[in-house]
């Protein structure tokens, strides 16, 4: 081997080790989405987090690998989803809803994980505390109780005459709304009936939503609940469509579909802040010293067209609360 030849082998292998060094060195992000990705609410979402992860130096391909997977609203999706990222073992682990982060916890002691849009995490046994979650995990939530009784009393509000409201979830995915049930019934100033509307198929969900609708004065509130409500807006609005009724949702597309009322958090924000977080674990803070947080910003969109279908006239008061009336 002359020089020159010589030369060109030592550069290669020089060039072959920077290389194997830039992949050793970059970082490594796993996120997983509770539903399709190429659902738009979630695609959305999944850019808000991309967006400020990039804002925040965090660019993918340059010094951050992301691998993003989807479970599809599959409890058994999600279990695959997290055995995958154990074994890959990146530096963070971003989650959406309980069920992702109820199999990341399971498979994984030791990955710090930041969950985004999870229901009661110290019930669930996800952290300890809020302010001190004292593992592996933290986060931030999507509702509480209050905003659940949040959903109720707008219900009325538009309605004043509504006697009864039930609240859709599928209590496999989170039967923790069993209590929310019982706390409701229990309050006086409420002046409504608020009953369990609980569905585990679309089949389901049109049987549950013709009973509530065979009641007088009944309206429905549509609960998240681990992504199955999100994964059957089409049935839910099929139902509707056949039993009308005075409904609210957490989510905005609601509205935007033909729904009367959404009202929840700014999910897009959470995910921004999820972001925040995670560029906090990569600089080498530990889940164990972030507290969780919960939402700050909160968004009422009423359909104009929606109510008059209905026959319902929203009242001056509940017109002063929303943030956007649609036509």
């Amino acid at each position: 081997m002359n020089r020159r030849d010589l030369l060109a082998s030592f550069g290669a292998i020089a060039m072959r080790s920077a290389s194997a060094h830039a992949q050793d060195a970059m970082r490594r992000i796993g996120v997983m989405m509770a539903l399709d990705e190429d659902q738009a609410e979630e695609k959305v979402r999944l850019q808000a987090l991309l967006r400020r992860l990039e804002q925040l130096g965090w660019v993918d391909g340059r010094n951050v690998r992301i691998q993003v997977r989807s479970a599809r609203g599959s409890m058994a999706r999600s279990r695959e989803i997290a055995a995958e990222f154990a074994a890959l073992a990146p530096d963070v682990i971003i989650s959406t809803g309980s069920t992702a982060t109820a199999a990341i916890k399971r498979a994984t002691p030791s990955i710090p994980v930041v969950f985004a849009l999870v229901n009661e995490p110290v019930a669930q046994g996800f952290v300890q505390s809020l302010q001190r979650p004292g593992g592996n995990i933290t986060g931030f939530t999507l509702i509480d109780f209050t905003l659940i009784l949040k959903l109720v009393e707008l219900l009325k509000s538009i309605d004043p005459g509504m006697s009864r409201v039930g609240l859709m979830f599928n209590p496999e995915n989170y039967s923790a709304y069993n209590d929310y049930v019982d706390r409701l019934q229990a309050e006086p100033r409420l002046g409504v009936d608020v009953v369990q509307s609980t569905a585990r198929s679309p089949a389901e969900i049109f049987a549950a939503i013709a009973a509530l609708a065979a009641q007088p004065r009944a309206g429905l509130a549509i609960l998240p609940d681990g992504g199955f409500t999100l994964t059957n807006q089409a049935p839910i609005r099929a139902a509707l469509e056949r039993h009308p009724m005075p409904a609210i949702a957490f989510w905005r597309q609601f509205v935007a579909d033909g729904g009367l009322m959404s009202y929840g958090p700014d999910t897009i924000d959470v995910f921004r802040r999820s972001a925040d977080y995670a560029d906090r674990i990569l600089k080498g803070a530990k889940p164990a010293e972030l507290p969780v947080q919960q939402p700050v910003k909160f968004d009422l969109v009423i359909s104009a067209k929606a109510a008059a279908v209905l026959g319902l006239a929203i009242p001056p008061t509940l017109l002063a609360q929303a943030d956007e009336v649609t036509d």
